[in-house]
């Protein structure tokens, strides 16, 4: 029997990629509200950084014209930001709500405290900050993430010793994990651990699997919630075009690149960018995928 492959346990998420219809509109949610720091490559782009110094979070691309994605599709579910400290989420919680920006839920999942909303568009985003690993509930080998309500009035008692308002997003924020709608989680298991080498770190949640590297919860959420047997959205519709998936070792990006090829999925070369050296692939959803590693 073959081994399963296996990710770097430092393998992390790089930007969410996404196509919107009008990208002042979705500047006026992420920069104005959120506190990225934006640069504007040209007039159809915008990269949002946590810091000038630190690598893109978001890249998004815009279309004029282009339609809201049909939630019965394949693509993405939400983006999640993860913040470095409990104290980041009480105060983004209080920018949303003086800027009037709704949050549409809030949940504590064990594992962390999040928050969800949607941006200008209608992209999923969820902000949420990690509990400490020794905390983390779990069942054998694998977590045991449970959806329970957030106690946001304790949140908010991290502010009274501290109560320096929200201004720019915090420089060590990062996409701690990207929760995907797909058609078939067989099919999305086998691409994503079976071919990148991700490991299960959930089955027991209805409808969905968690995935990660490293003993992460998750870098992965993939659900059949609204898209069991779905296709994916038109080619103009607003949301997902990619993905990135930041491998550390080279021959371990170079392993994983292998098995894309070998699986006979697509495969562009030659992508060069602040995250180093890249592929972009397609899972079997034709979710668009990139993989990279540090330049040399």
């Amino acid at each position: 029997m073959p081994t399963q492959p296996r990710l770097p346990g430092d393998t992390s998420l790089g930007w969410v990629k996404l196509r919107v219809a009008d990208r002042e509109r979705s500047l006026r949610f992420y920069r104005d509200v959120l506190g990225y720091q934006v640069d504007l490559p040209d007039d159809r782009t915008a990269r949002l950084r946590p810091a000038p110094d630190r690598p893109a979070h978001f890249v998004l691309s815009e279309l004029p014209g282009a339609i809201p994605r049909p939630q019965r599709s394949t693509g993405l579910y939400h983006t999640a930001i993860l913040l470095p400290h409990r104290r980041e989420l009480a105060r983004v919680i209080r920018r949303l709500v003086d800027a009037g920006w709704p949050i549409g839920g809030a949940a504590d999942h064990g594992v962390s405290e999040a928050i969800y909303l949607d941006d200008a568009e209608g992209n999923g985003i969820e902000i949420y900050a990690d509990r400490p690993r020794s905390a983390w509930p779990a069942q054998g080998e694998q977590v045991a993430m449970y959806t329970d309500p957030l106690d946001i009035p304790d949140l908010l008692r991290e502010l009274a010793a501290d109560p320096q308002p929200w201004s720019t997003m915090p420089p060590d924020a990062r996409i701690g994990h990207v929760h995907l709608q797909v058609s078939d989680l067989d099919r999305a298991e086998e691409f994503y651990c079976g071919i990148l080498g991700f490991e299960v770190t959930q089955r027991s949640y209805p409808g969905a699997l968690f995935v990660s590297a490293g003993g992460y919860h998750h870098h992965l959420g993939l659900n059949i919630w609204n898209s069991r047997r779905a296709g994916p959205p038109p080619q103009n519709a607003t949301g997902l075009l990619a993905f990135a998936i930041v491998i550390p070792e080279r021959p371990a990006w170079e392993a994983a690149v292998e098995r894309v090829r070998a699986a006979g999925l697509p495969v562009e070369e030659a992508l060069r960018d602040e995250y180093g050296i890249g592929v972009a692939t397609r899972d079997f959803d034709l979710i668009g995928v990139e993989l990279w590693t540090p330049a040399a």
